[in-house]
Parts: structure tokens; sequence; C-alpha cells
């Protein structure tokens, strides 16, 4: 796994050494960027249930001013920490070891706004709804904003929430990727 475009292109990320952590495959982030477009600057960027913190990394290369990492692993937050320092983002970085549902509503009383949030729910029923509607309870995505949620291609997303509307969704094998758009 690498960083595929950007100021850390080429660089490789550590590896995950436990089957719980699923990252998203070079091939599928590529595809993620083509469509969310290459250019990220001064984009805030949150990152759930960030495994090795691959997309908020990725976006961060490409221009975004900070990325916040959310997981409740801790070897996820190893791999995030010990990725953001090696590429030399520890500064742009802030990394949340939480349960995804607890980090929302810490940002969200912090007032954190975000302009792409990722979400990699475990592959689960209703994983997706349930990631969407904690997203838009907790208000966190900018008017304009993106959501870039991963899931598996038995599990539907709904075409719309409450603030939120899906804009796209691709099909990579079993991996499908909807990105929605806040008003």
């Amino acid at each position: 796994m690498r960083i595929i475009a950007g100021t850390a292109r080429g660089r490789r990320l550590l590896p995950a050494k436990s089957a719980a952590i699923r990252p998203t495959a070079d091939r599928v982030r590529e595809s993620i960027f083509n469509v969310l477009g290459q250019n990220l600057d001064g984009e805030d960027v949150l990152d759930l249930f960030a495994g090795t913190g691959a997309l908020g990394l990725e976006a961060v290369s490409r221009g975004a001013r900070s990325a916040v990492l959310v997981d409740s692993d801790r070897g996820a937050i190893r791999l995030c920490r010990g990725n953001a320092e090696a590429l030399g983002f520890g500064d742009r970085t802030r990394i949340i070891a939480a349960p995804v549902s607890r980090a929302l509503k810490l940002l969200e009383r912090e007032g954190a706004r975000f302009d792409l949030i990722f979400a990699d729910p475990p592959y689960a029923a209703r994983a997706v709804l349930e990631t969407l509607g904690e997203i838009e309870a907790a208000a966190l995505c900018q008017p304009g904003g993106r959501v870039c949620v991963e899931h598996d291609k038995r599990e539907s997303a709904p075409e719309s929430g409450v603030a939120l509307t899906r804009v796209d969704q691709r099909r990579f094998g079993d991996t499908v990727v909807s990105i929605y758009r806040s008003p």
C-alpha cells in the first residue's frame, strides 16, 4: 500500500497486520480520488474507521489542510500515528482513539466542520445507514461538503438522508463506494 499522488506520491504505508483492519485497496482509493478530484487544497478531512489512515493521509498528500483520523482499534491507531509521522504529516493530522459514535459527539461539541468525510464502517447490515445517520446528526459536514462511504455490495446505501444526497456510486468487485453531498 502506498500514497498514490501529491507531495508523498509513491511513499509506502505501514501495512495492517490484523485481519480486523481492512485497508482500502490502492486501485479503489485511486478511483475515489478520481471522482472526488485530484486537488483538495485547503480542505479539512475526517477519516472514520481509519484503519491505516490511508484515505485521510492521501487527502493530505493532495493538499488537504488537515485530517482527523478516527479508529477504536489500538493497532489501527498505531498505524495511523506511524504513517502520519513517516509521511511528515504529523502536524496536519489529529488522531482520535475512540469508537466512531463517541468521536463524532466530541467533534460536534468542538464545533468541527469538514469538507470531506470518509467512512469505511465494518461490513455489516445497516452499517452504512447508521454511520450516515450519526454523521448527519453531528452536523459535521460543511455546506457543499462530501461524504464518501465504502461498503459491501450486499448492503444498499440510501439515495438520501436528512442532510445528504447521494451523487455518485461506484462498484469495485465486492466493494461499493457511495458519495454524498451536503446542500
